[in-house]
């Protein structure tokens, strides 16, 4: 199905979601703005900048380079999906420009602007939105079951965190279990469309729950949660040079530590449906820093801000060249291409 076949409905959604979208971004580019700047405040601006002054600058490249690793993996985990729900002939490349290009996606509320990833996988492959939608939430769920693996070890460590550790790990596999009970959910589809206003987009429901049941087939969600926990390892090694390079001494306790603190920082940061995380990954990492290896507030603000620039917003920067240099994705010129690519079914 190409755009020229789309409904009503999801011809207006495409149309809308650009401008929505950057408001929703512009609102969390100022947020995390705000965010870096209360947390300098909070470890003393001067105290902080003579820590990131004082850094061994020589490892951050190490530290980008592992960045580049987890996303890496991921963008294979993404391209991995697109197969499952029928996507087959679609160029790594190209399924790898849009998988950057969602980067600046994750600082919309909710991270609700990722719905774009599925209007562009749309707009290339003509795959239905609501199963690009699908395939954008599988993703999510996998790198949340991801990281609360490598959490695994620390909240039995420290039970304190097993209440968060345990809510959401229940949340998750409900939702991967619920969508392989495929008569109950044929079901309810069905008896929605009766509905008077859910009836009009049940057609949506059921692509959905067919990219849902795909995406979350055992081996499918096995393979993928691999991918993620061994791509996000390497972001919590890259977290551990950091501290290296803020002067504490190597250790495997210490490399356990940072890979468990920003992995669950990260859990944290996503249940918060705040932009990208935004204060509440920045405070769960700055505060478990201080509570479990008792550092110093301005050593930990500093740390907090260094793998904040080398994650998220290193992401969203390189979201941001990939916009620069395709802006057919944003809607700002008509790719004849891309069009012609559209509507030839490739899944």
């Amino acid at each position: 199905m190409g755009p020229s076949a789309l409904p009503h409905d999801e011809e207006k959604l495409r149309a809308t979601l650009p401008p929505a979208l950057f408001r929703r971004m512009a609102g969390g580019l100022i947020f995390g703005f705000v965010i870096l700047l209360l947390l300098m405040l909070f470890g003393d601006i001067r105290q902080v900048g003579q820590q990131v002054f004082n850094f061994h600058w020589g490892l951050y490249p190490i530290v980008l380079a592992l960045t580049l690793f987890n996303y890496t993996l991921r963008c294979f985990k993404w391209h991995y999906y697109l197969k499952q729900v029928g996507v087959r002939s679609y160029p790594l490349w190209r399924s790898a420009r849009l998988f950057v290009a969602g980067f600046p996606l994750a600082v919309t509320p909710g991270k609700v602007g990722e719905a774009m990833k599925a209007v562009w996988l749309n707009r290339e492959t003509g795959a239905p939105i609501a199963t690009g939608i699908a395939v954008v939430l599988a993703e999510r769920i996998s790198d949340g079951l991801a990281v609360l693996a490598l959490s695994t070890l620390g909240v039995i460590a420290y039970p304190q965190f097993w209440p968060a550790f345990a809510a959401i790990l229940i949340l998750l596999l409900a939702i991967v279990i619920a969508s392989q009970i495929r008569p109950l959910a044929l079901w309810g589809i069905s008896q929605s469309a009766r509905l008077p206003v859910i009836g009009r987009v049940s057609p949506r429901l059921l692509e959905f729950y067919e990219g849902s049941f795909a995406v979350f087939r055992p081996k499918a969600s096995l393979t993928a949660v691999a991918l993620g926990t061994v791509s996000w390892l390497g972001e919590g090694v890259g977290f551990y040079l950091i501290l290296l390079g803020l002067g504490m001494s190597p250790s495997r306790e210490l490399a356990s530590m940072a890979i468990f603190i920003l992995a669950f920082s990260t859990v944290v940061g996503a249940a918060s449906t705040l932009p990208g995380g935004l204060g509440a990954a920045e405070a769960s990492i700055a505060g478990m820093l201080m509570m479990l290896l008792t550092l110093p507030v301005e050593i930990s603000a500093a740390a907090t801000l260094l793998i904040r620039f080398a994650t998220l917003w290193f992401g969203v920067s390189l979201g941001m060249v990939i916009w620069l240099f395709s802006p057919d994705l944003l809607g700002l010129v008509k790719n004849a291409t891309t069009t012609e690519q559209s509507n030839t079914p490739n899944h």
